[in-house]
């Protein structure tokens, strides 16, 4: 159940890695050019998976062990992986095309977008902020004067 959970957020990373594109051709490749737009825009990327997952994780996922963050950060990794393909290879692009996005010499931090795929449910699961925000809610019902008779 925690995995399809999971998949609530993973969908929220499709339509910010198109606005993410679109923002790195339109935006960013005429400002700063060919060669950092790629990588800026990776960076970008990850950033804007680990905020989405820190905020939404805690909040969808309670309770959930170090091996099943590992779990559903694998099962994203391999969605995001299927995602790209089939998008691509529909879109007309060649299967060495795609595996170009995989070599960070080219400029494109692909393999950092993944990584940080990986890793943002182990990250948000541990995320410290909240859980002290739900102690001090859990604390706060118990001494609130409603509750004391």
């Amino acid at each position: 159940m925690k995995i399809l959970k999971s998949l609530i957020i993973w969908t929220c990373f499709i339509p910010v890695a198109i606005l993410n594109g679109g923002l790195r051709e339109y935006v960013l490749l005429p400002v700063i050019g060919q060669n950092w737009s790629l990588p800026v825009s990776g960076i970008i990327l990850s950033g804007l998976i680990l905020l989405i997952t820190w905020f939404m994780f805690p909040r969808l996922i309670k309770n959930s062990t170090n091996k099943e963050r590992w779990l559903i950060g694998t099962v994203w990794v391999l969605l995001t992986v299927i995602f790209e393909f089939a998008t691509g290879l529909s879109g007309g692009n060649s299967i060495s095309e795609l595996l170009a996005a995989y070599n960070p010499l080219t400029g494109n931090l692909w393999i950092l977008v993944l990584g940080t795929t990986f890793l943002a449910p182990v990250l948000a699961g541990k995320n410290p902020t909240l859980q002290v925000s739900e102690e001090q809610a859990t604390l706060s019902n118990r001494c609130s004067p409603r509750n004391n008779g």
